[in-house]
């Protein structure tokens, strides 16, 4: 189940922004399935996000516990540099699964933990830093913990999942299009996958979270425009919703108005040269 993919923007000063997109089904087999699941969280009081692969209600209970903790100044103090940040959310989150049935829990737990400096001072040390962890717990190995190195150009970071495989191969063909190494690069090729998925264990509408480098900011959860719907954290949004304090993208990473789903006036298009008709979603 599931296809979770995270990937970092980078300009001449260094990273600019991290993002972790999703699917939203959980599946229990081939024929009942959910396409309405929140795989992906953001902290609305520091630069947080997480996503997970793999069993489905730990990860989404303990994932909720723990940046309900962050946004409540239980867990976190803003001194902290990222690593121990990610060693007391890591330990936490070890210590629940630790209580958590065996008999109940599937065979692995994947989660990305996706961080940032809290507070800089830039005149002193420059742009903030980025950082990207990953944690796996499996019955044969235990618990495996990664710090996964941030490139000196955008692209690519970790993909999870089972549909790992059909993103990898299609991503190969997206790196060899006028949009390599971008960041919108890798949103195409996801939604792109997404849409044409052959594994029935993925599907559901994209959800997305980020970080961006301007000081003072936090967690970012997204609303999508997708097939002329809007979604927000893998839950389809009604018509007579308030869409104004939300940030939108559609399919293609362009800055949407929730309202009328259409690009942004003055905002940047973002055409996906792969796809036979590239128009906003």
């Amino acid at each position: 189940m599931t296809m979770l993919v995270s990937w970092v923007g980078v300009d001449p000063h260094g990273p600019t922004s991290m993002y972790i997109a999703a699917d939203s089904r959980i599946s229990w087999d081939a024929a009942n399935t959910f396409d309405f699941a929140k795989k992906v969280f953001a902290s609305k009081k520091y630069p947080e996000i997480f996503g997970y692969a793999g069993d489905v209600l730990f990860p989404s209970i303990v994932l909720g516990q723990i940046v309900e903790l962050i946004d409540a100044g239980i867990l976190l103090n803003t001194t902290m540099t990222c690593d121990q940040k990610n060693k007391i959310i890591f330990e936490k989150i070890c210590e629940s699964l630790s209580k958590y049935p065996q008999l109940y829990i599937g065979s692995n737990v994947q989660i990305m933990h996706l961080s940032r400096d809290t507070e800089v001072d830039t005149k002193v040390r420059g742009y903030p830093k980025f950082y990207h962890y990953k944690l796996t717990w499996s019955k044969k190995n235990g618990f495996i913990f990664e710090k996964i190195s941030i490139p000196n150009k955008s692209g690519l970071l970790c993909v999870l999942g089972t549909g790992a495989k059909e993103f990898n191969e299609k991503y190969l063909l997206y790196q060899k299009g006028r949009n390599s190494n971008t960041s919108r690069n890798v949103f195409h090729c996801f939604t792109d996958t997404l849409a044409n998925i052959q594994d029935r264990y993925c599907g559901g509408s994209p959800q997305l979270v980020g970080l961006i480098r301007k000081p003072l900011t936090y967690g970012i959860s997204f609303g999508i425009i997708s097939e002329k719907r809007r979604y927000y954290l893998g839950m389809q949004i009604p018509n007579n919703a308030c869409f104004t304090n939300v940030e939108w993208r559609n399919n293609l990473f362009e800055i949407c108005d929730g309202g009328t789903k259409n690009i942004k006036e003055g905002a940047a298009h973002q055409p996906n040269p792969l796809l036979k008709k590239s128009a906003t979603p």
